[in-house]
């Protein structure tokens, strides 16, 4: 009888694998699907046109981001809990504050869009004529109203294959728009129709309705397990069950909220400063390398999803020895997969941006092979935020992403004005190796010192 891989013992690895597998399995082909649309995107936009472009979605994404408080990761922590203690109706009172704290944070970024979308169209599009353009793709965040909560509420009910389906629907609804823009463009004469003039407004009407699609299907689906598992009348669940806990959730709150702010400067504003400093080629150069490097993060992206829940539950419950083996097993099958996918780029990388986006696209190629070296790394570790979060130590990881990105600002201004987008690809290498390496040292540490504080304490 052939003896079991050490990988298939562990239910609570296997349980993770099955809820990554679910989001992977649709998140796969997403890629694939994702990989082609901006395959077309990109011919169809060329490359000025094509950084204006993700300027415009990042310029909404980190706004967003400002206002948002992380509402996913707190659902997680404090629903969780209580549904692993039975208490439903904490529970429901969480998620009901949650939702409507993210749904006050919408409308706020919203308005911040309206006002910033003249100077995030002078400074960093170069052309204050497309403010308009960044204030109507800004809607997207009003579809989001109650996104991170509800995502949050699928991830502890264990609804991720719902999920991926959900997002595979989205990517073939945006790959359907997509290749009908780009062939429209090709075959119908620009006398007929006004699409071959007016690419930039085809590709964001396209993101819109597939944002929509996503926005509200997440959250119905969340929306009707709330009901399911808490009864009709859920939202009228009472706040001041939360008495004596309100400073825990504001502090968790305000901690993630100042973590993912500071992350834009370390992570999520790339593309801005390349545009700020250089120019819209450039931009768009830089671009195309994070999404061939989102190819690499992408299936392991699923997995740090579905291991905050399962680190969640073993952490409440103190089993350490269940928390380490999830951790190394974890690692292993994450740090496998981006060595095997970091080789296959570095070898044929250059080929396939050749062919696929054209010769035009050729510079982003040593920008990809220097964000690789950080991306290994952080894969590798991709557990260390939920797990510092399991632990309860959100302060740490603000701590840590402050100065980082106190360091990796400082370097903004020293080396992408000269070194240009391959100055930003070199800081942001840095940052994923320094952060990722400290976080999990925390991690490590922390999981030590308890695993032996319940050992000296006589608890089995």
């Amino acid at each position: 009888m052939i003896k079991k891989s050490f990988l298939s013992r562990s239910p609570i690895f296997q349980r993770m694998l099955k809820n990554t597998a679910y989001l992977f399995s649709a998140t796969g082909i997403s890629a694939a699907l994702s990989l082609i649309q901006g395959i077309f995107i990109a011919r169809l936009l060329g490359v000025n046109n094509y950084g204006i472009l993700g300027t415009m979605m990042l310029f909404t994404g980190v706004v967003n981001n400002i206002a948002s408080f992380r509402m996913d990761e707190l659902v997680v922590k404090f629903v969780g809990h209580y549904t692993e203690i039975g208490d439903t109706k904490r529970a429901a009172a969480v998620f009901k504050i949650a939702a409507l704290v993210e749904v006050a944070s919408s409308f706020v970024a919203y308005a911040l869009i309206w006002l910033l979308a003249p100077l995030g169209a002078q400074f960093f599009a170069k052309d204050s004529a497309l403010s308009n353009w960044f204030i109507i793709y800004g809607v997207v965040v009003l579809f989001n109203l109650i996104f991170e909560s509800s995502t949050g509420l699928m991830q502890i009910f264990d609804c991720f294959r719902r999920i991926a389906m959900l997002n595979l629907l989205q990517s073939i609804v945006t790959m359907v728009l997509i290749l009908a823009a780009y062939l429209i463009s090709i075959f119908v004469p620009s006398d007929v129709l006004f699409v071959q003039h007016s690419p930039m407004m085809i590709v964001v009407v396209v993101y819109m309705v597939s944002k929509l699609v996503g926005a509200v299907g997440l959250t119905g689906m969340a929306l009707r397990e709330a009901q399911q598992r808490w009864g009709k009348g859920w939202w009228l669940t009472s706040l001041s069950l939360l008495n004596g806990q309100w400073r825990e959730l504001i502090n968790f709150a305000v901690s993630t909220n100042l973590s993912a702010t500071i992350n834009l400067i370390n992570k999520d504003s790339e593309l801005l400063w390349v545009a700020y400093f250089r120019n819209p080629t450039e931009t768009g150069y830089y671009k195309l390398a994070l999404t061939l490097l989102n190819m690499v993060q992408m299936p392991v992206s699923p997995m740090a999803n579905a291991t905050y829940p399962e680190l969640s539950r073993e952490v409440a419950n103190k089993r350490w020895k269940n928390v380490k083996k999830l951790l190394f097993e974890g690692s292993l099958v994450a740090g496998g997969y981006t060595l095997v996918a970091s080789l296959g780029l570095l070898i044929l990388g250059q080929p396939f941006i050749y062919y696929a986006y054209s010769a035009q696209y050729l510079p982003t190629y040593p920008a990809l092979i220097i964000l690789l070296a950080g991306v290994l790394i952080a894969n590798t570790f991709y557990w260390r935020r939920p797990a510092l979060l399991a632990f309860g130590l959100p302060e740490y990881l603000t701590k840590v992403s402050f100065w980082a990105a106190v360091v990796k600002t400082l370097g903004y201004f020293f080396f992408v004005p000269s070194w240009g987008y391959l100055g930003c690809a070199v800081l942001l290498s840095g940052y994923n190796i320094f952060t990722s390496l400290i976080n999990t040292s925390k991690a490590v540490i922390t999981l030590r010192r308890r695993e032996t504080a319940i050992e000296l304490s006589g608890i089995s």
